[in-house]
């Protein structure tokens, strides 16, 4: 079994709206042949909270809007360190930078098939590292920073 056309229309879309929110690591897995509850993941990430709900506001804007989709379940909104919005066909998580590194989602459906995105989305690969690298970068050279 493999994801539907339905299914697919709401990850390119999600994960669009993600890419335009400057959303890092976007990528998507269709989880189909081993859970029955979904089609597919969409995983993204920011460096911040607010980032974060920017992220899922957006997603849910643009789902609703442009394919009438809403979503069935909306949770960990409260700290934004972990959103989860359940579409039925899709599930979507973003996630702060610093949870997505702890729970590392990527190695749980590692053997699942990654499904295309757009290429804004694909884009976003490696931005976690270089914003981690930037910032670091900034800390040395802040007086009292790093030695």
């Amino acid at each position: 079994m493999t994801a539907t056309d339905r299914s697919l229309e709401l990850i390119n879309t999600a994960a669009q709206a993600a890419a335009d929110k400057l959303a890092h690591d976007v990528i998507a897995y269709d989880v189909s042949d081993v859970l029955s509850i979904t089609d597919a993941f969409l995983l993204a990430s920011a460096p911040n909270d607010r980032q974060v709900k920017a992220i899922v506001d957006e997603i849910e804007e643009r789902l609703q809007k442009e394919l009438g989709a809403k979503p069935v379940r909306r949770e960990g909104d409260r700290e934004a360190r972990w959103v989860l919005l359940d579409y039925v066909d899709i599930v979507v998580h973003v996630q702060h930078s610093e949870e997505r590194v702890f729970y590392a989602l990527e190695r749980l459906w590692k053997d699942c098939p990654e499904l295309e995105l757009p290429a804004d989305a694909k884009a976003t690969r490696g931005k976690s590292e270089e914003h981690a690298k930037l910032k670091a970068a900034e800390a040395d050279q802040e007086p009292g920073g790093a030695w």
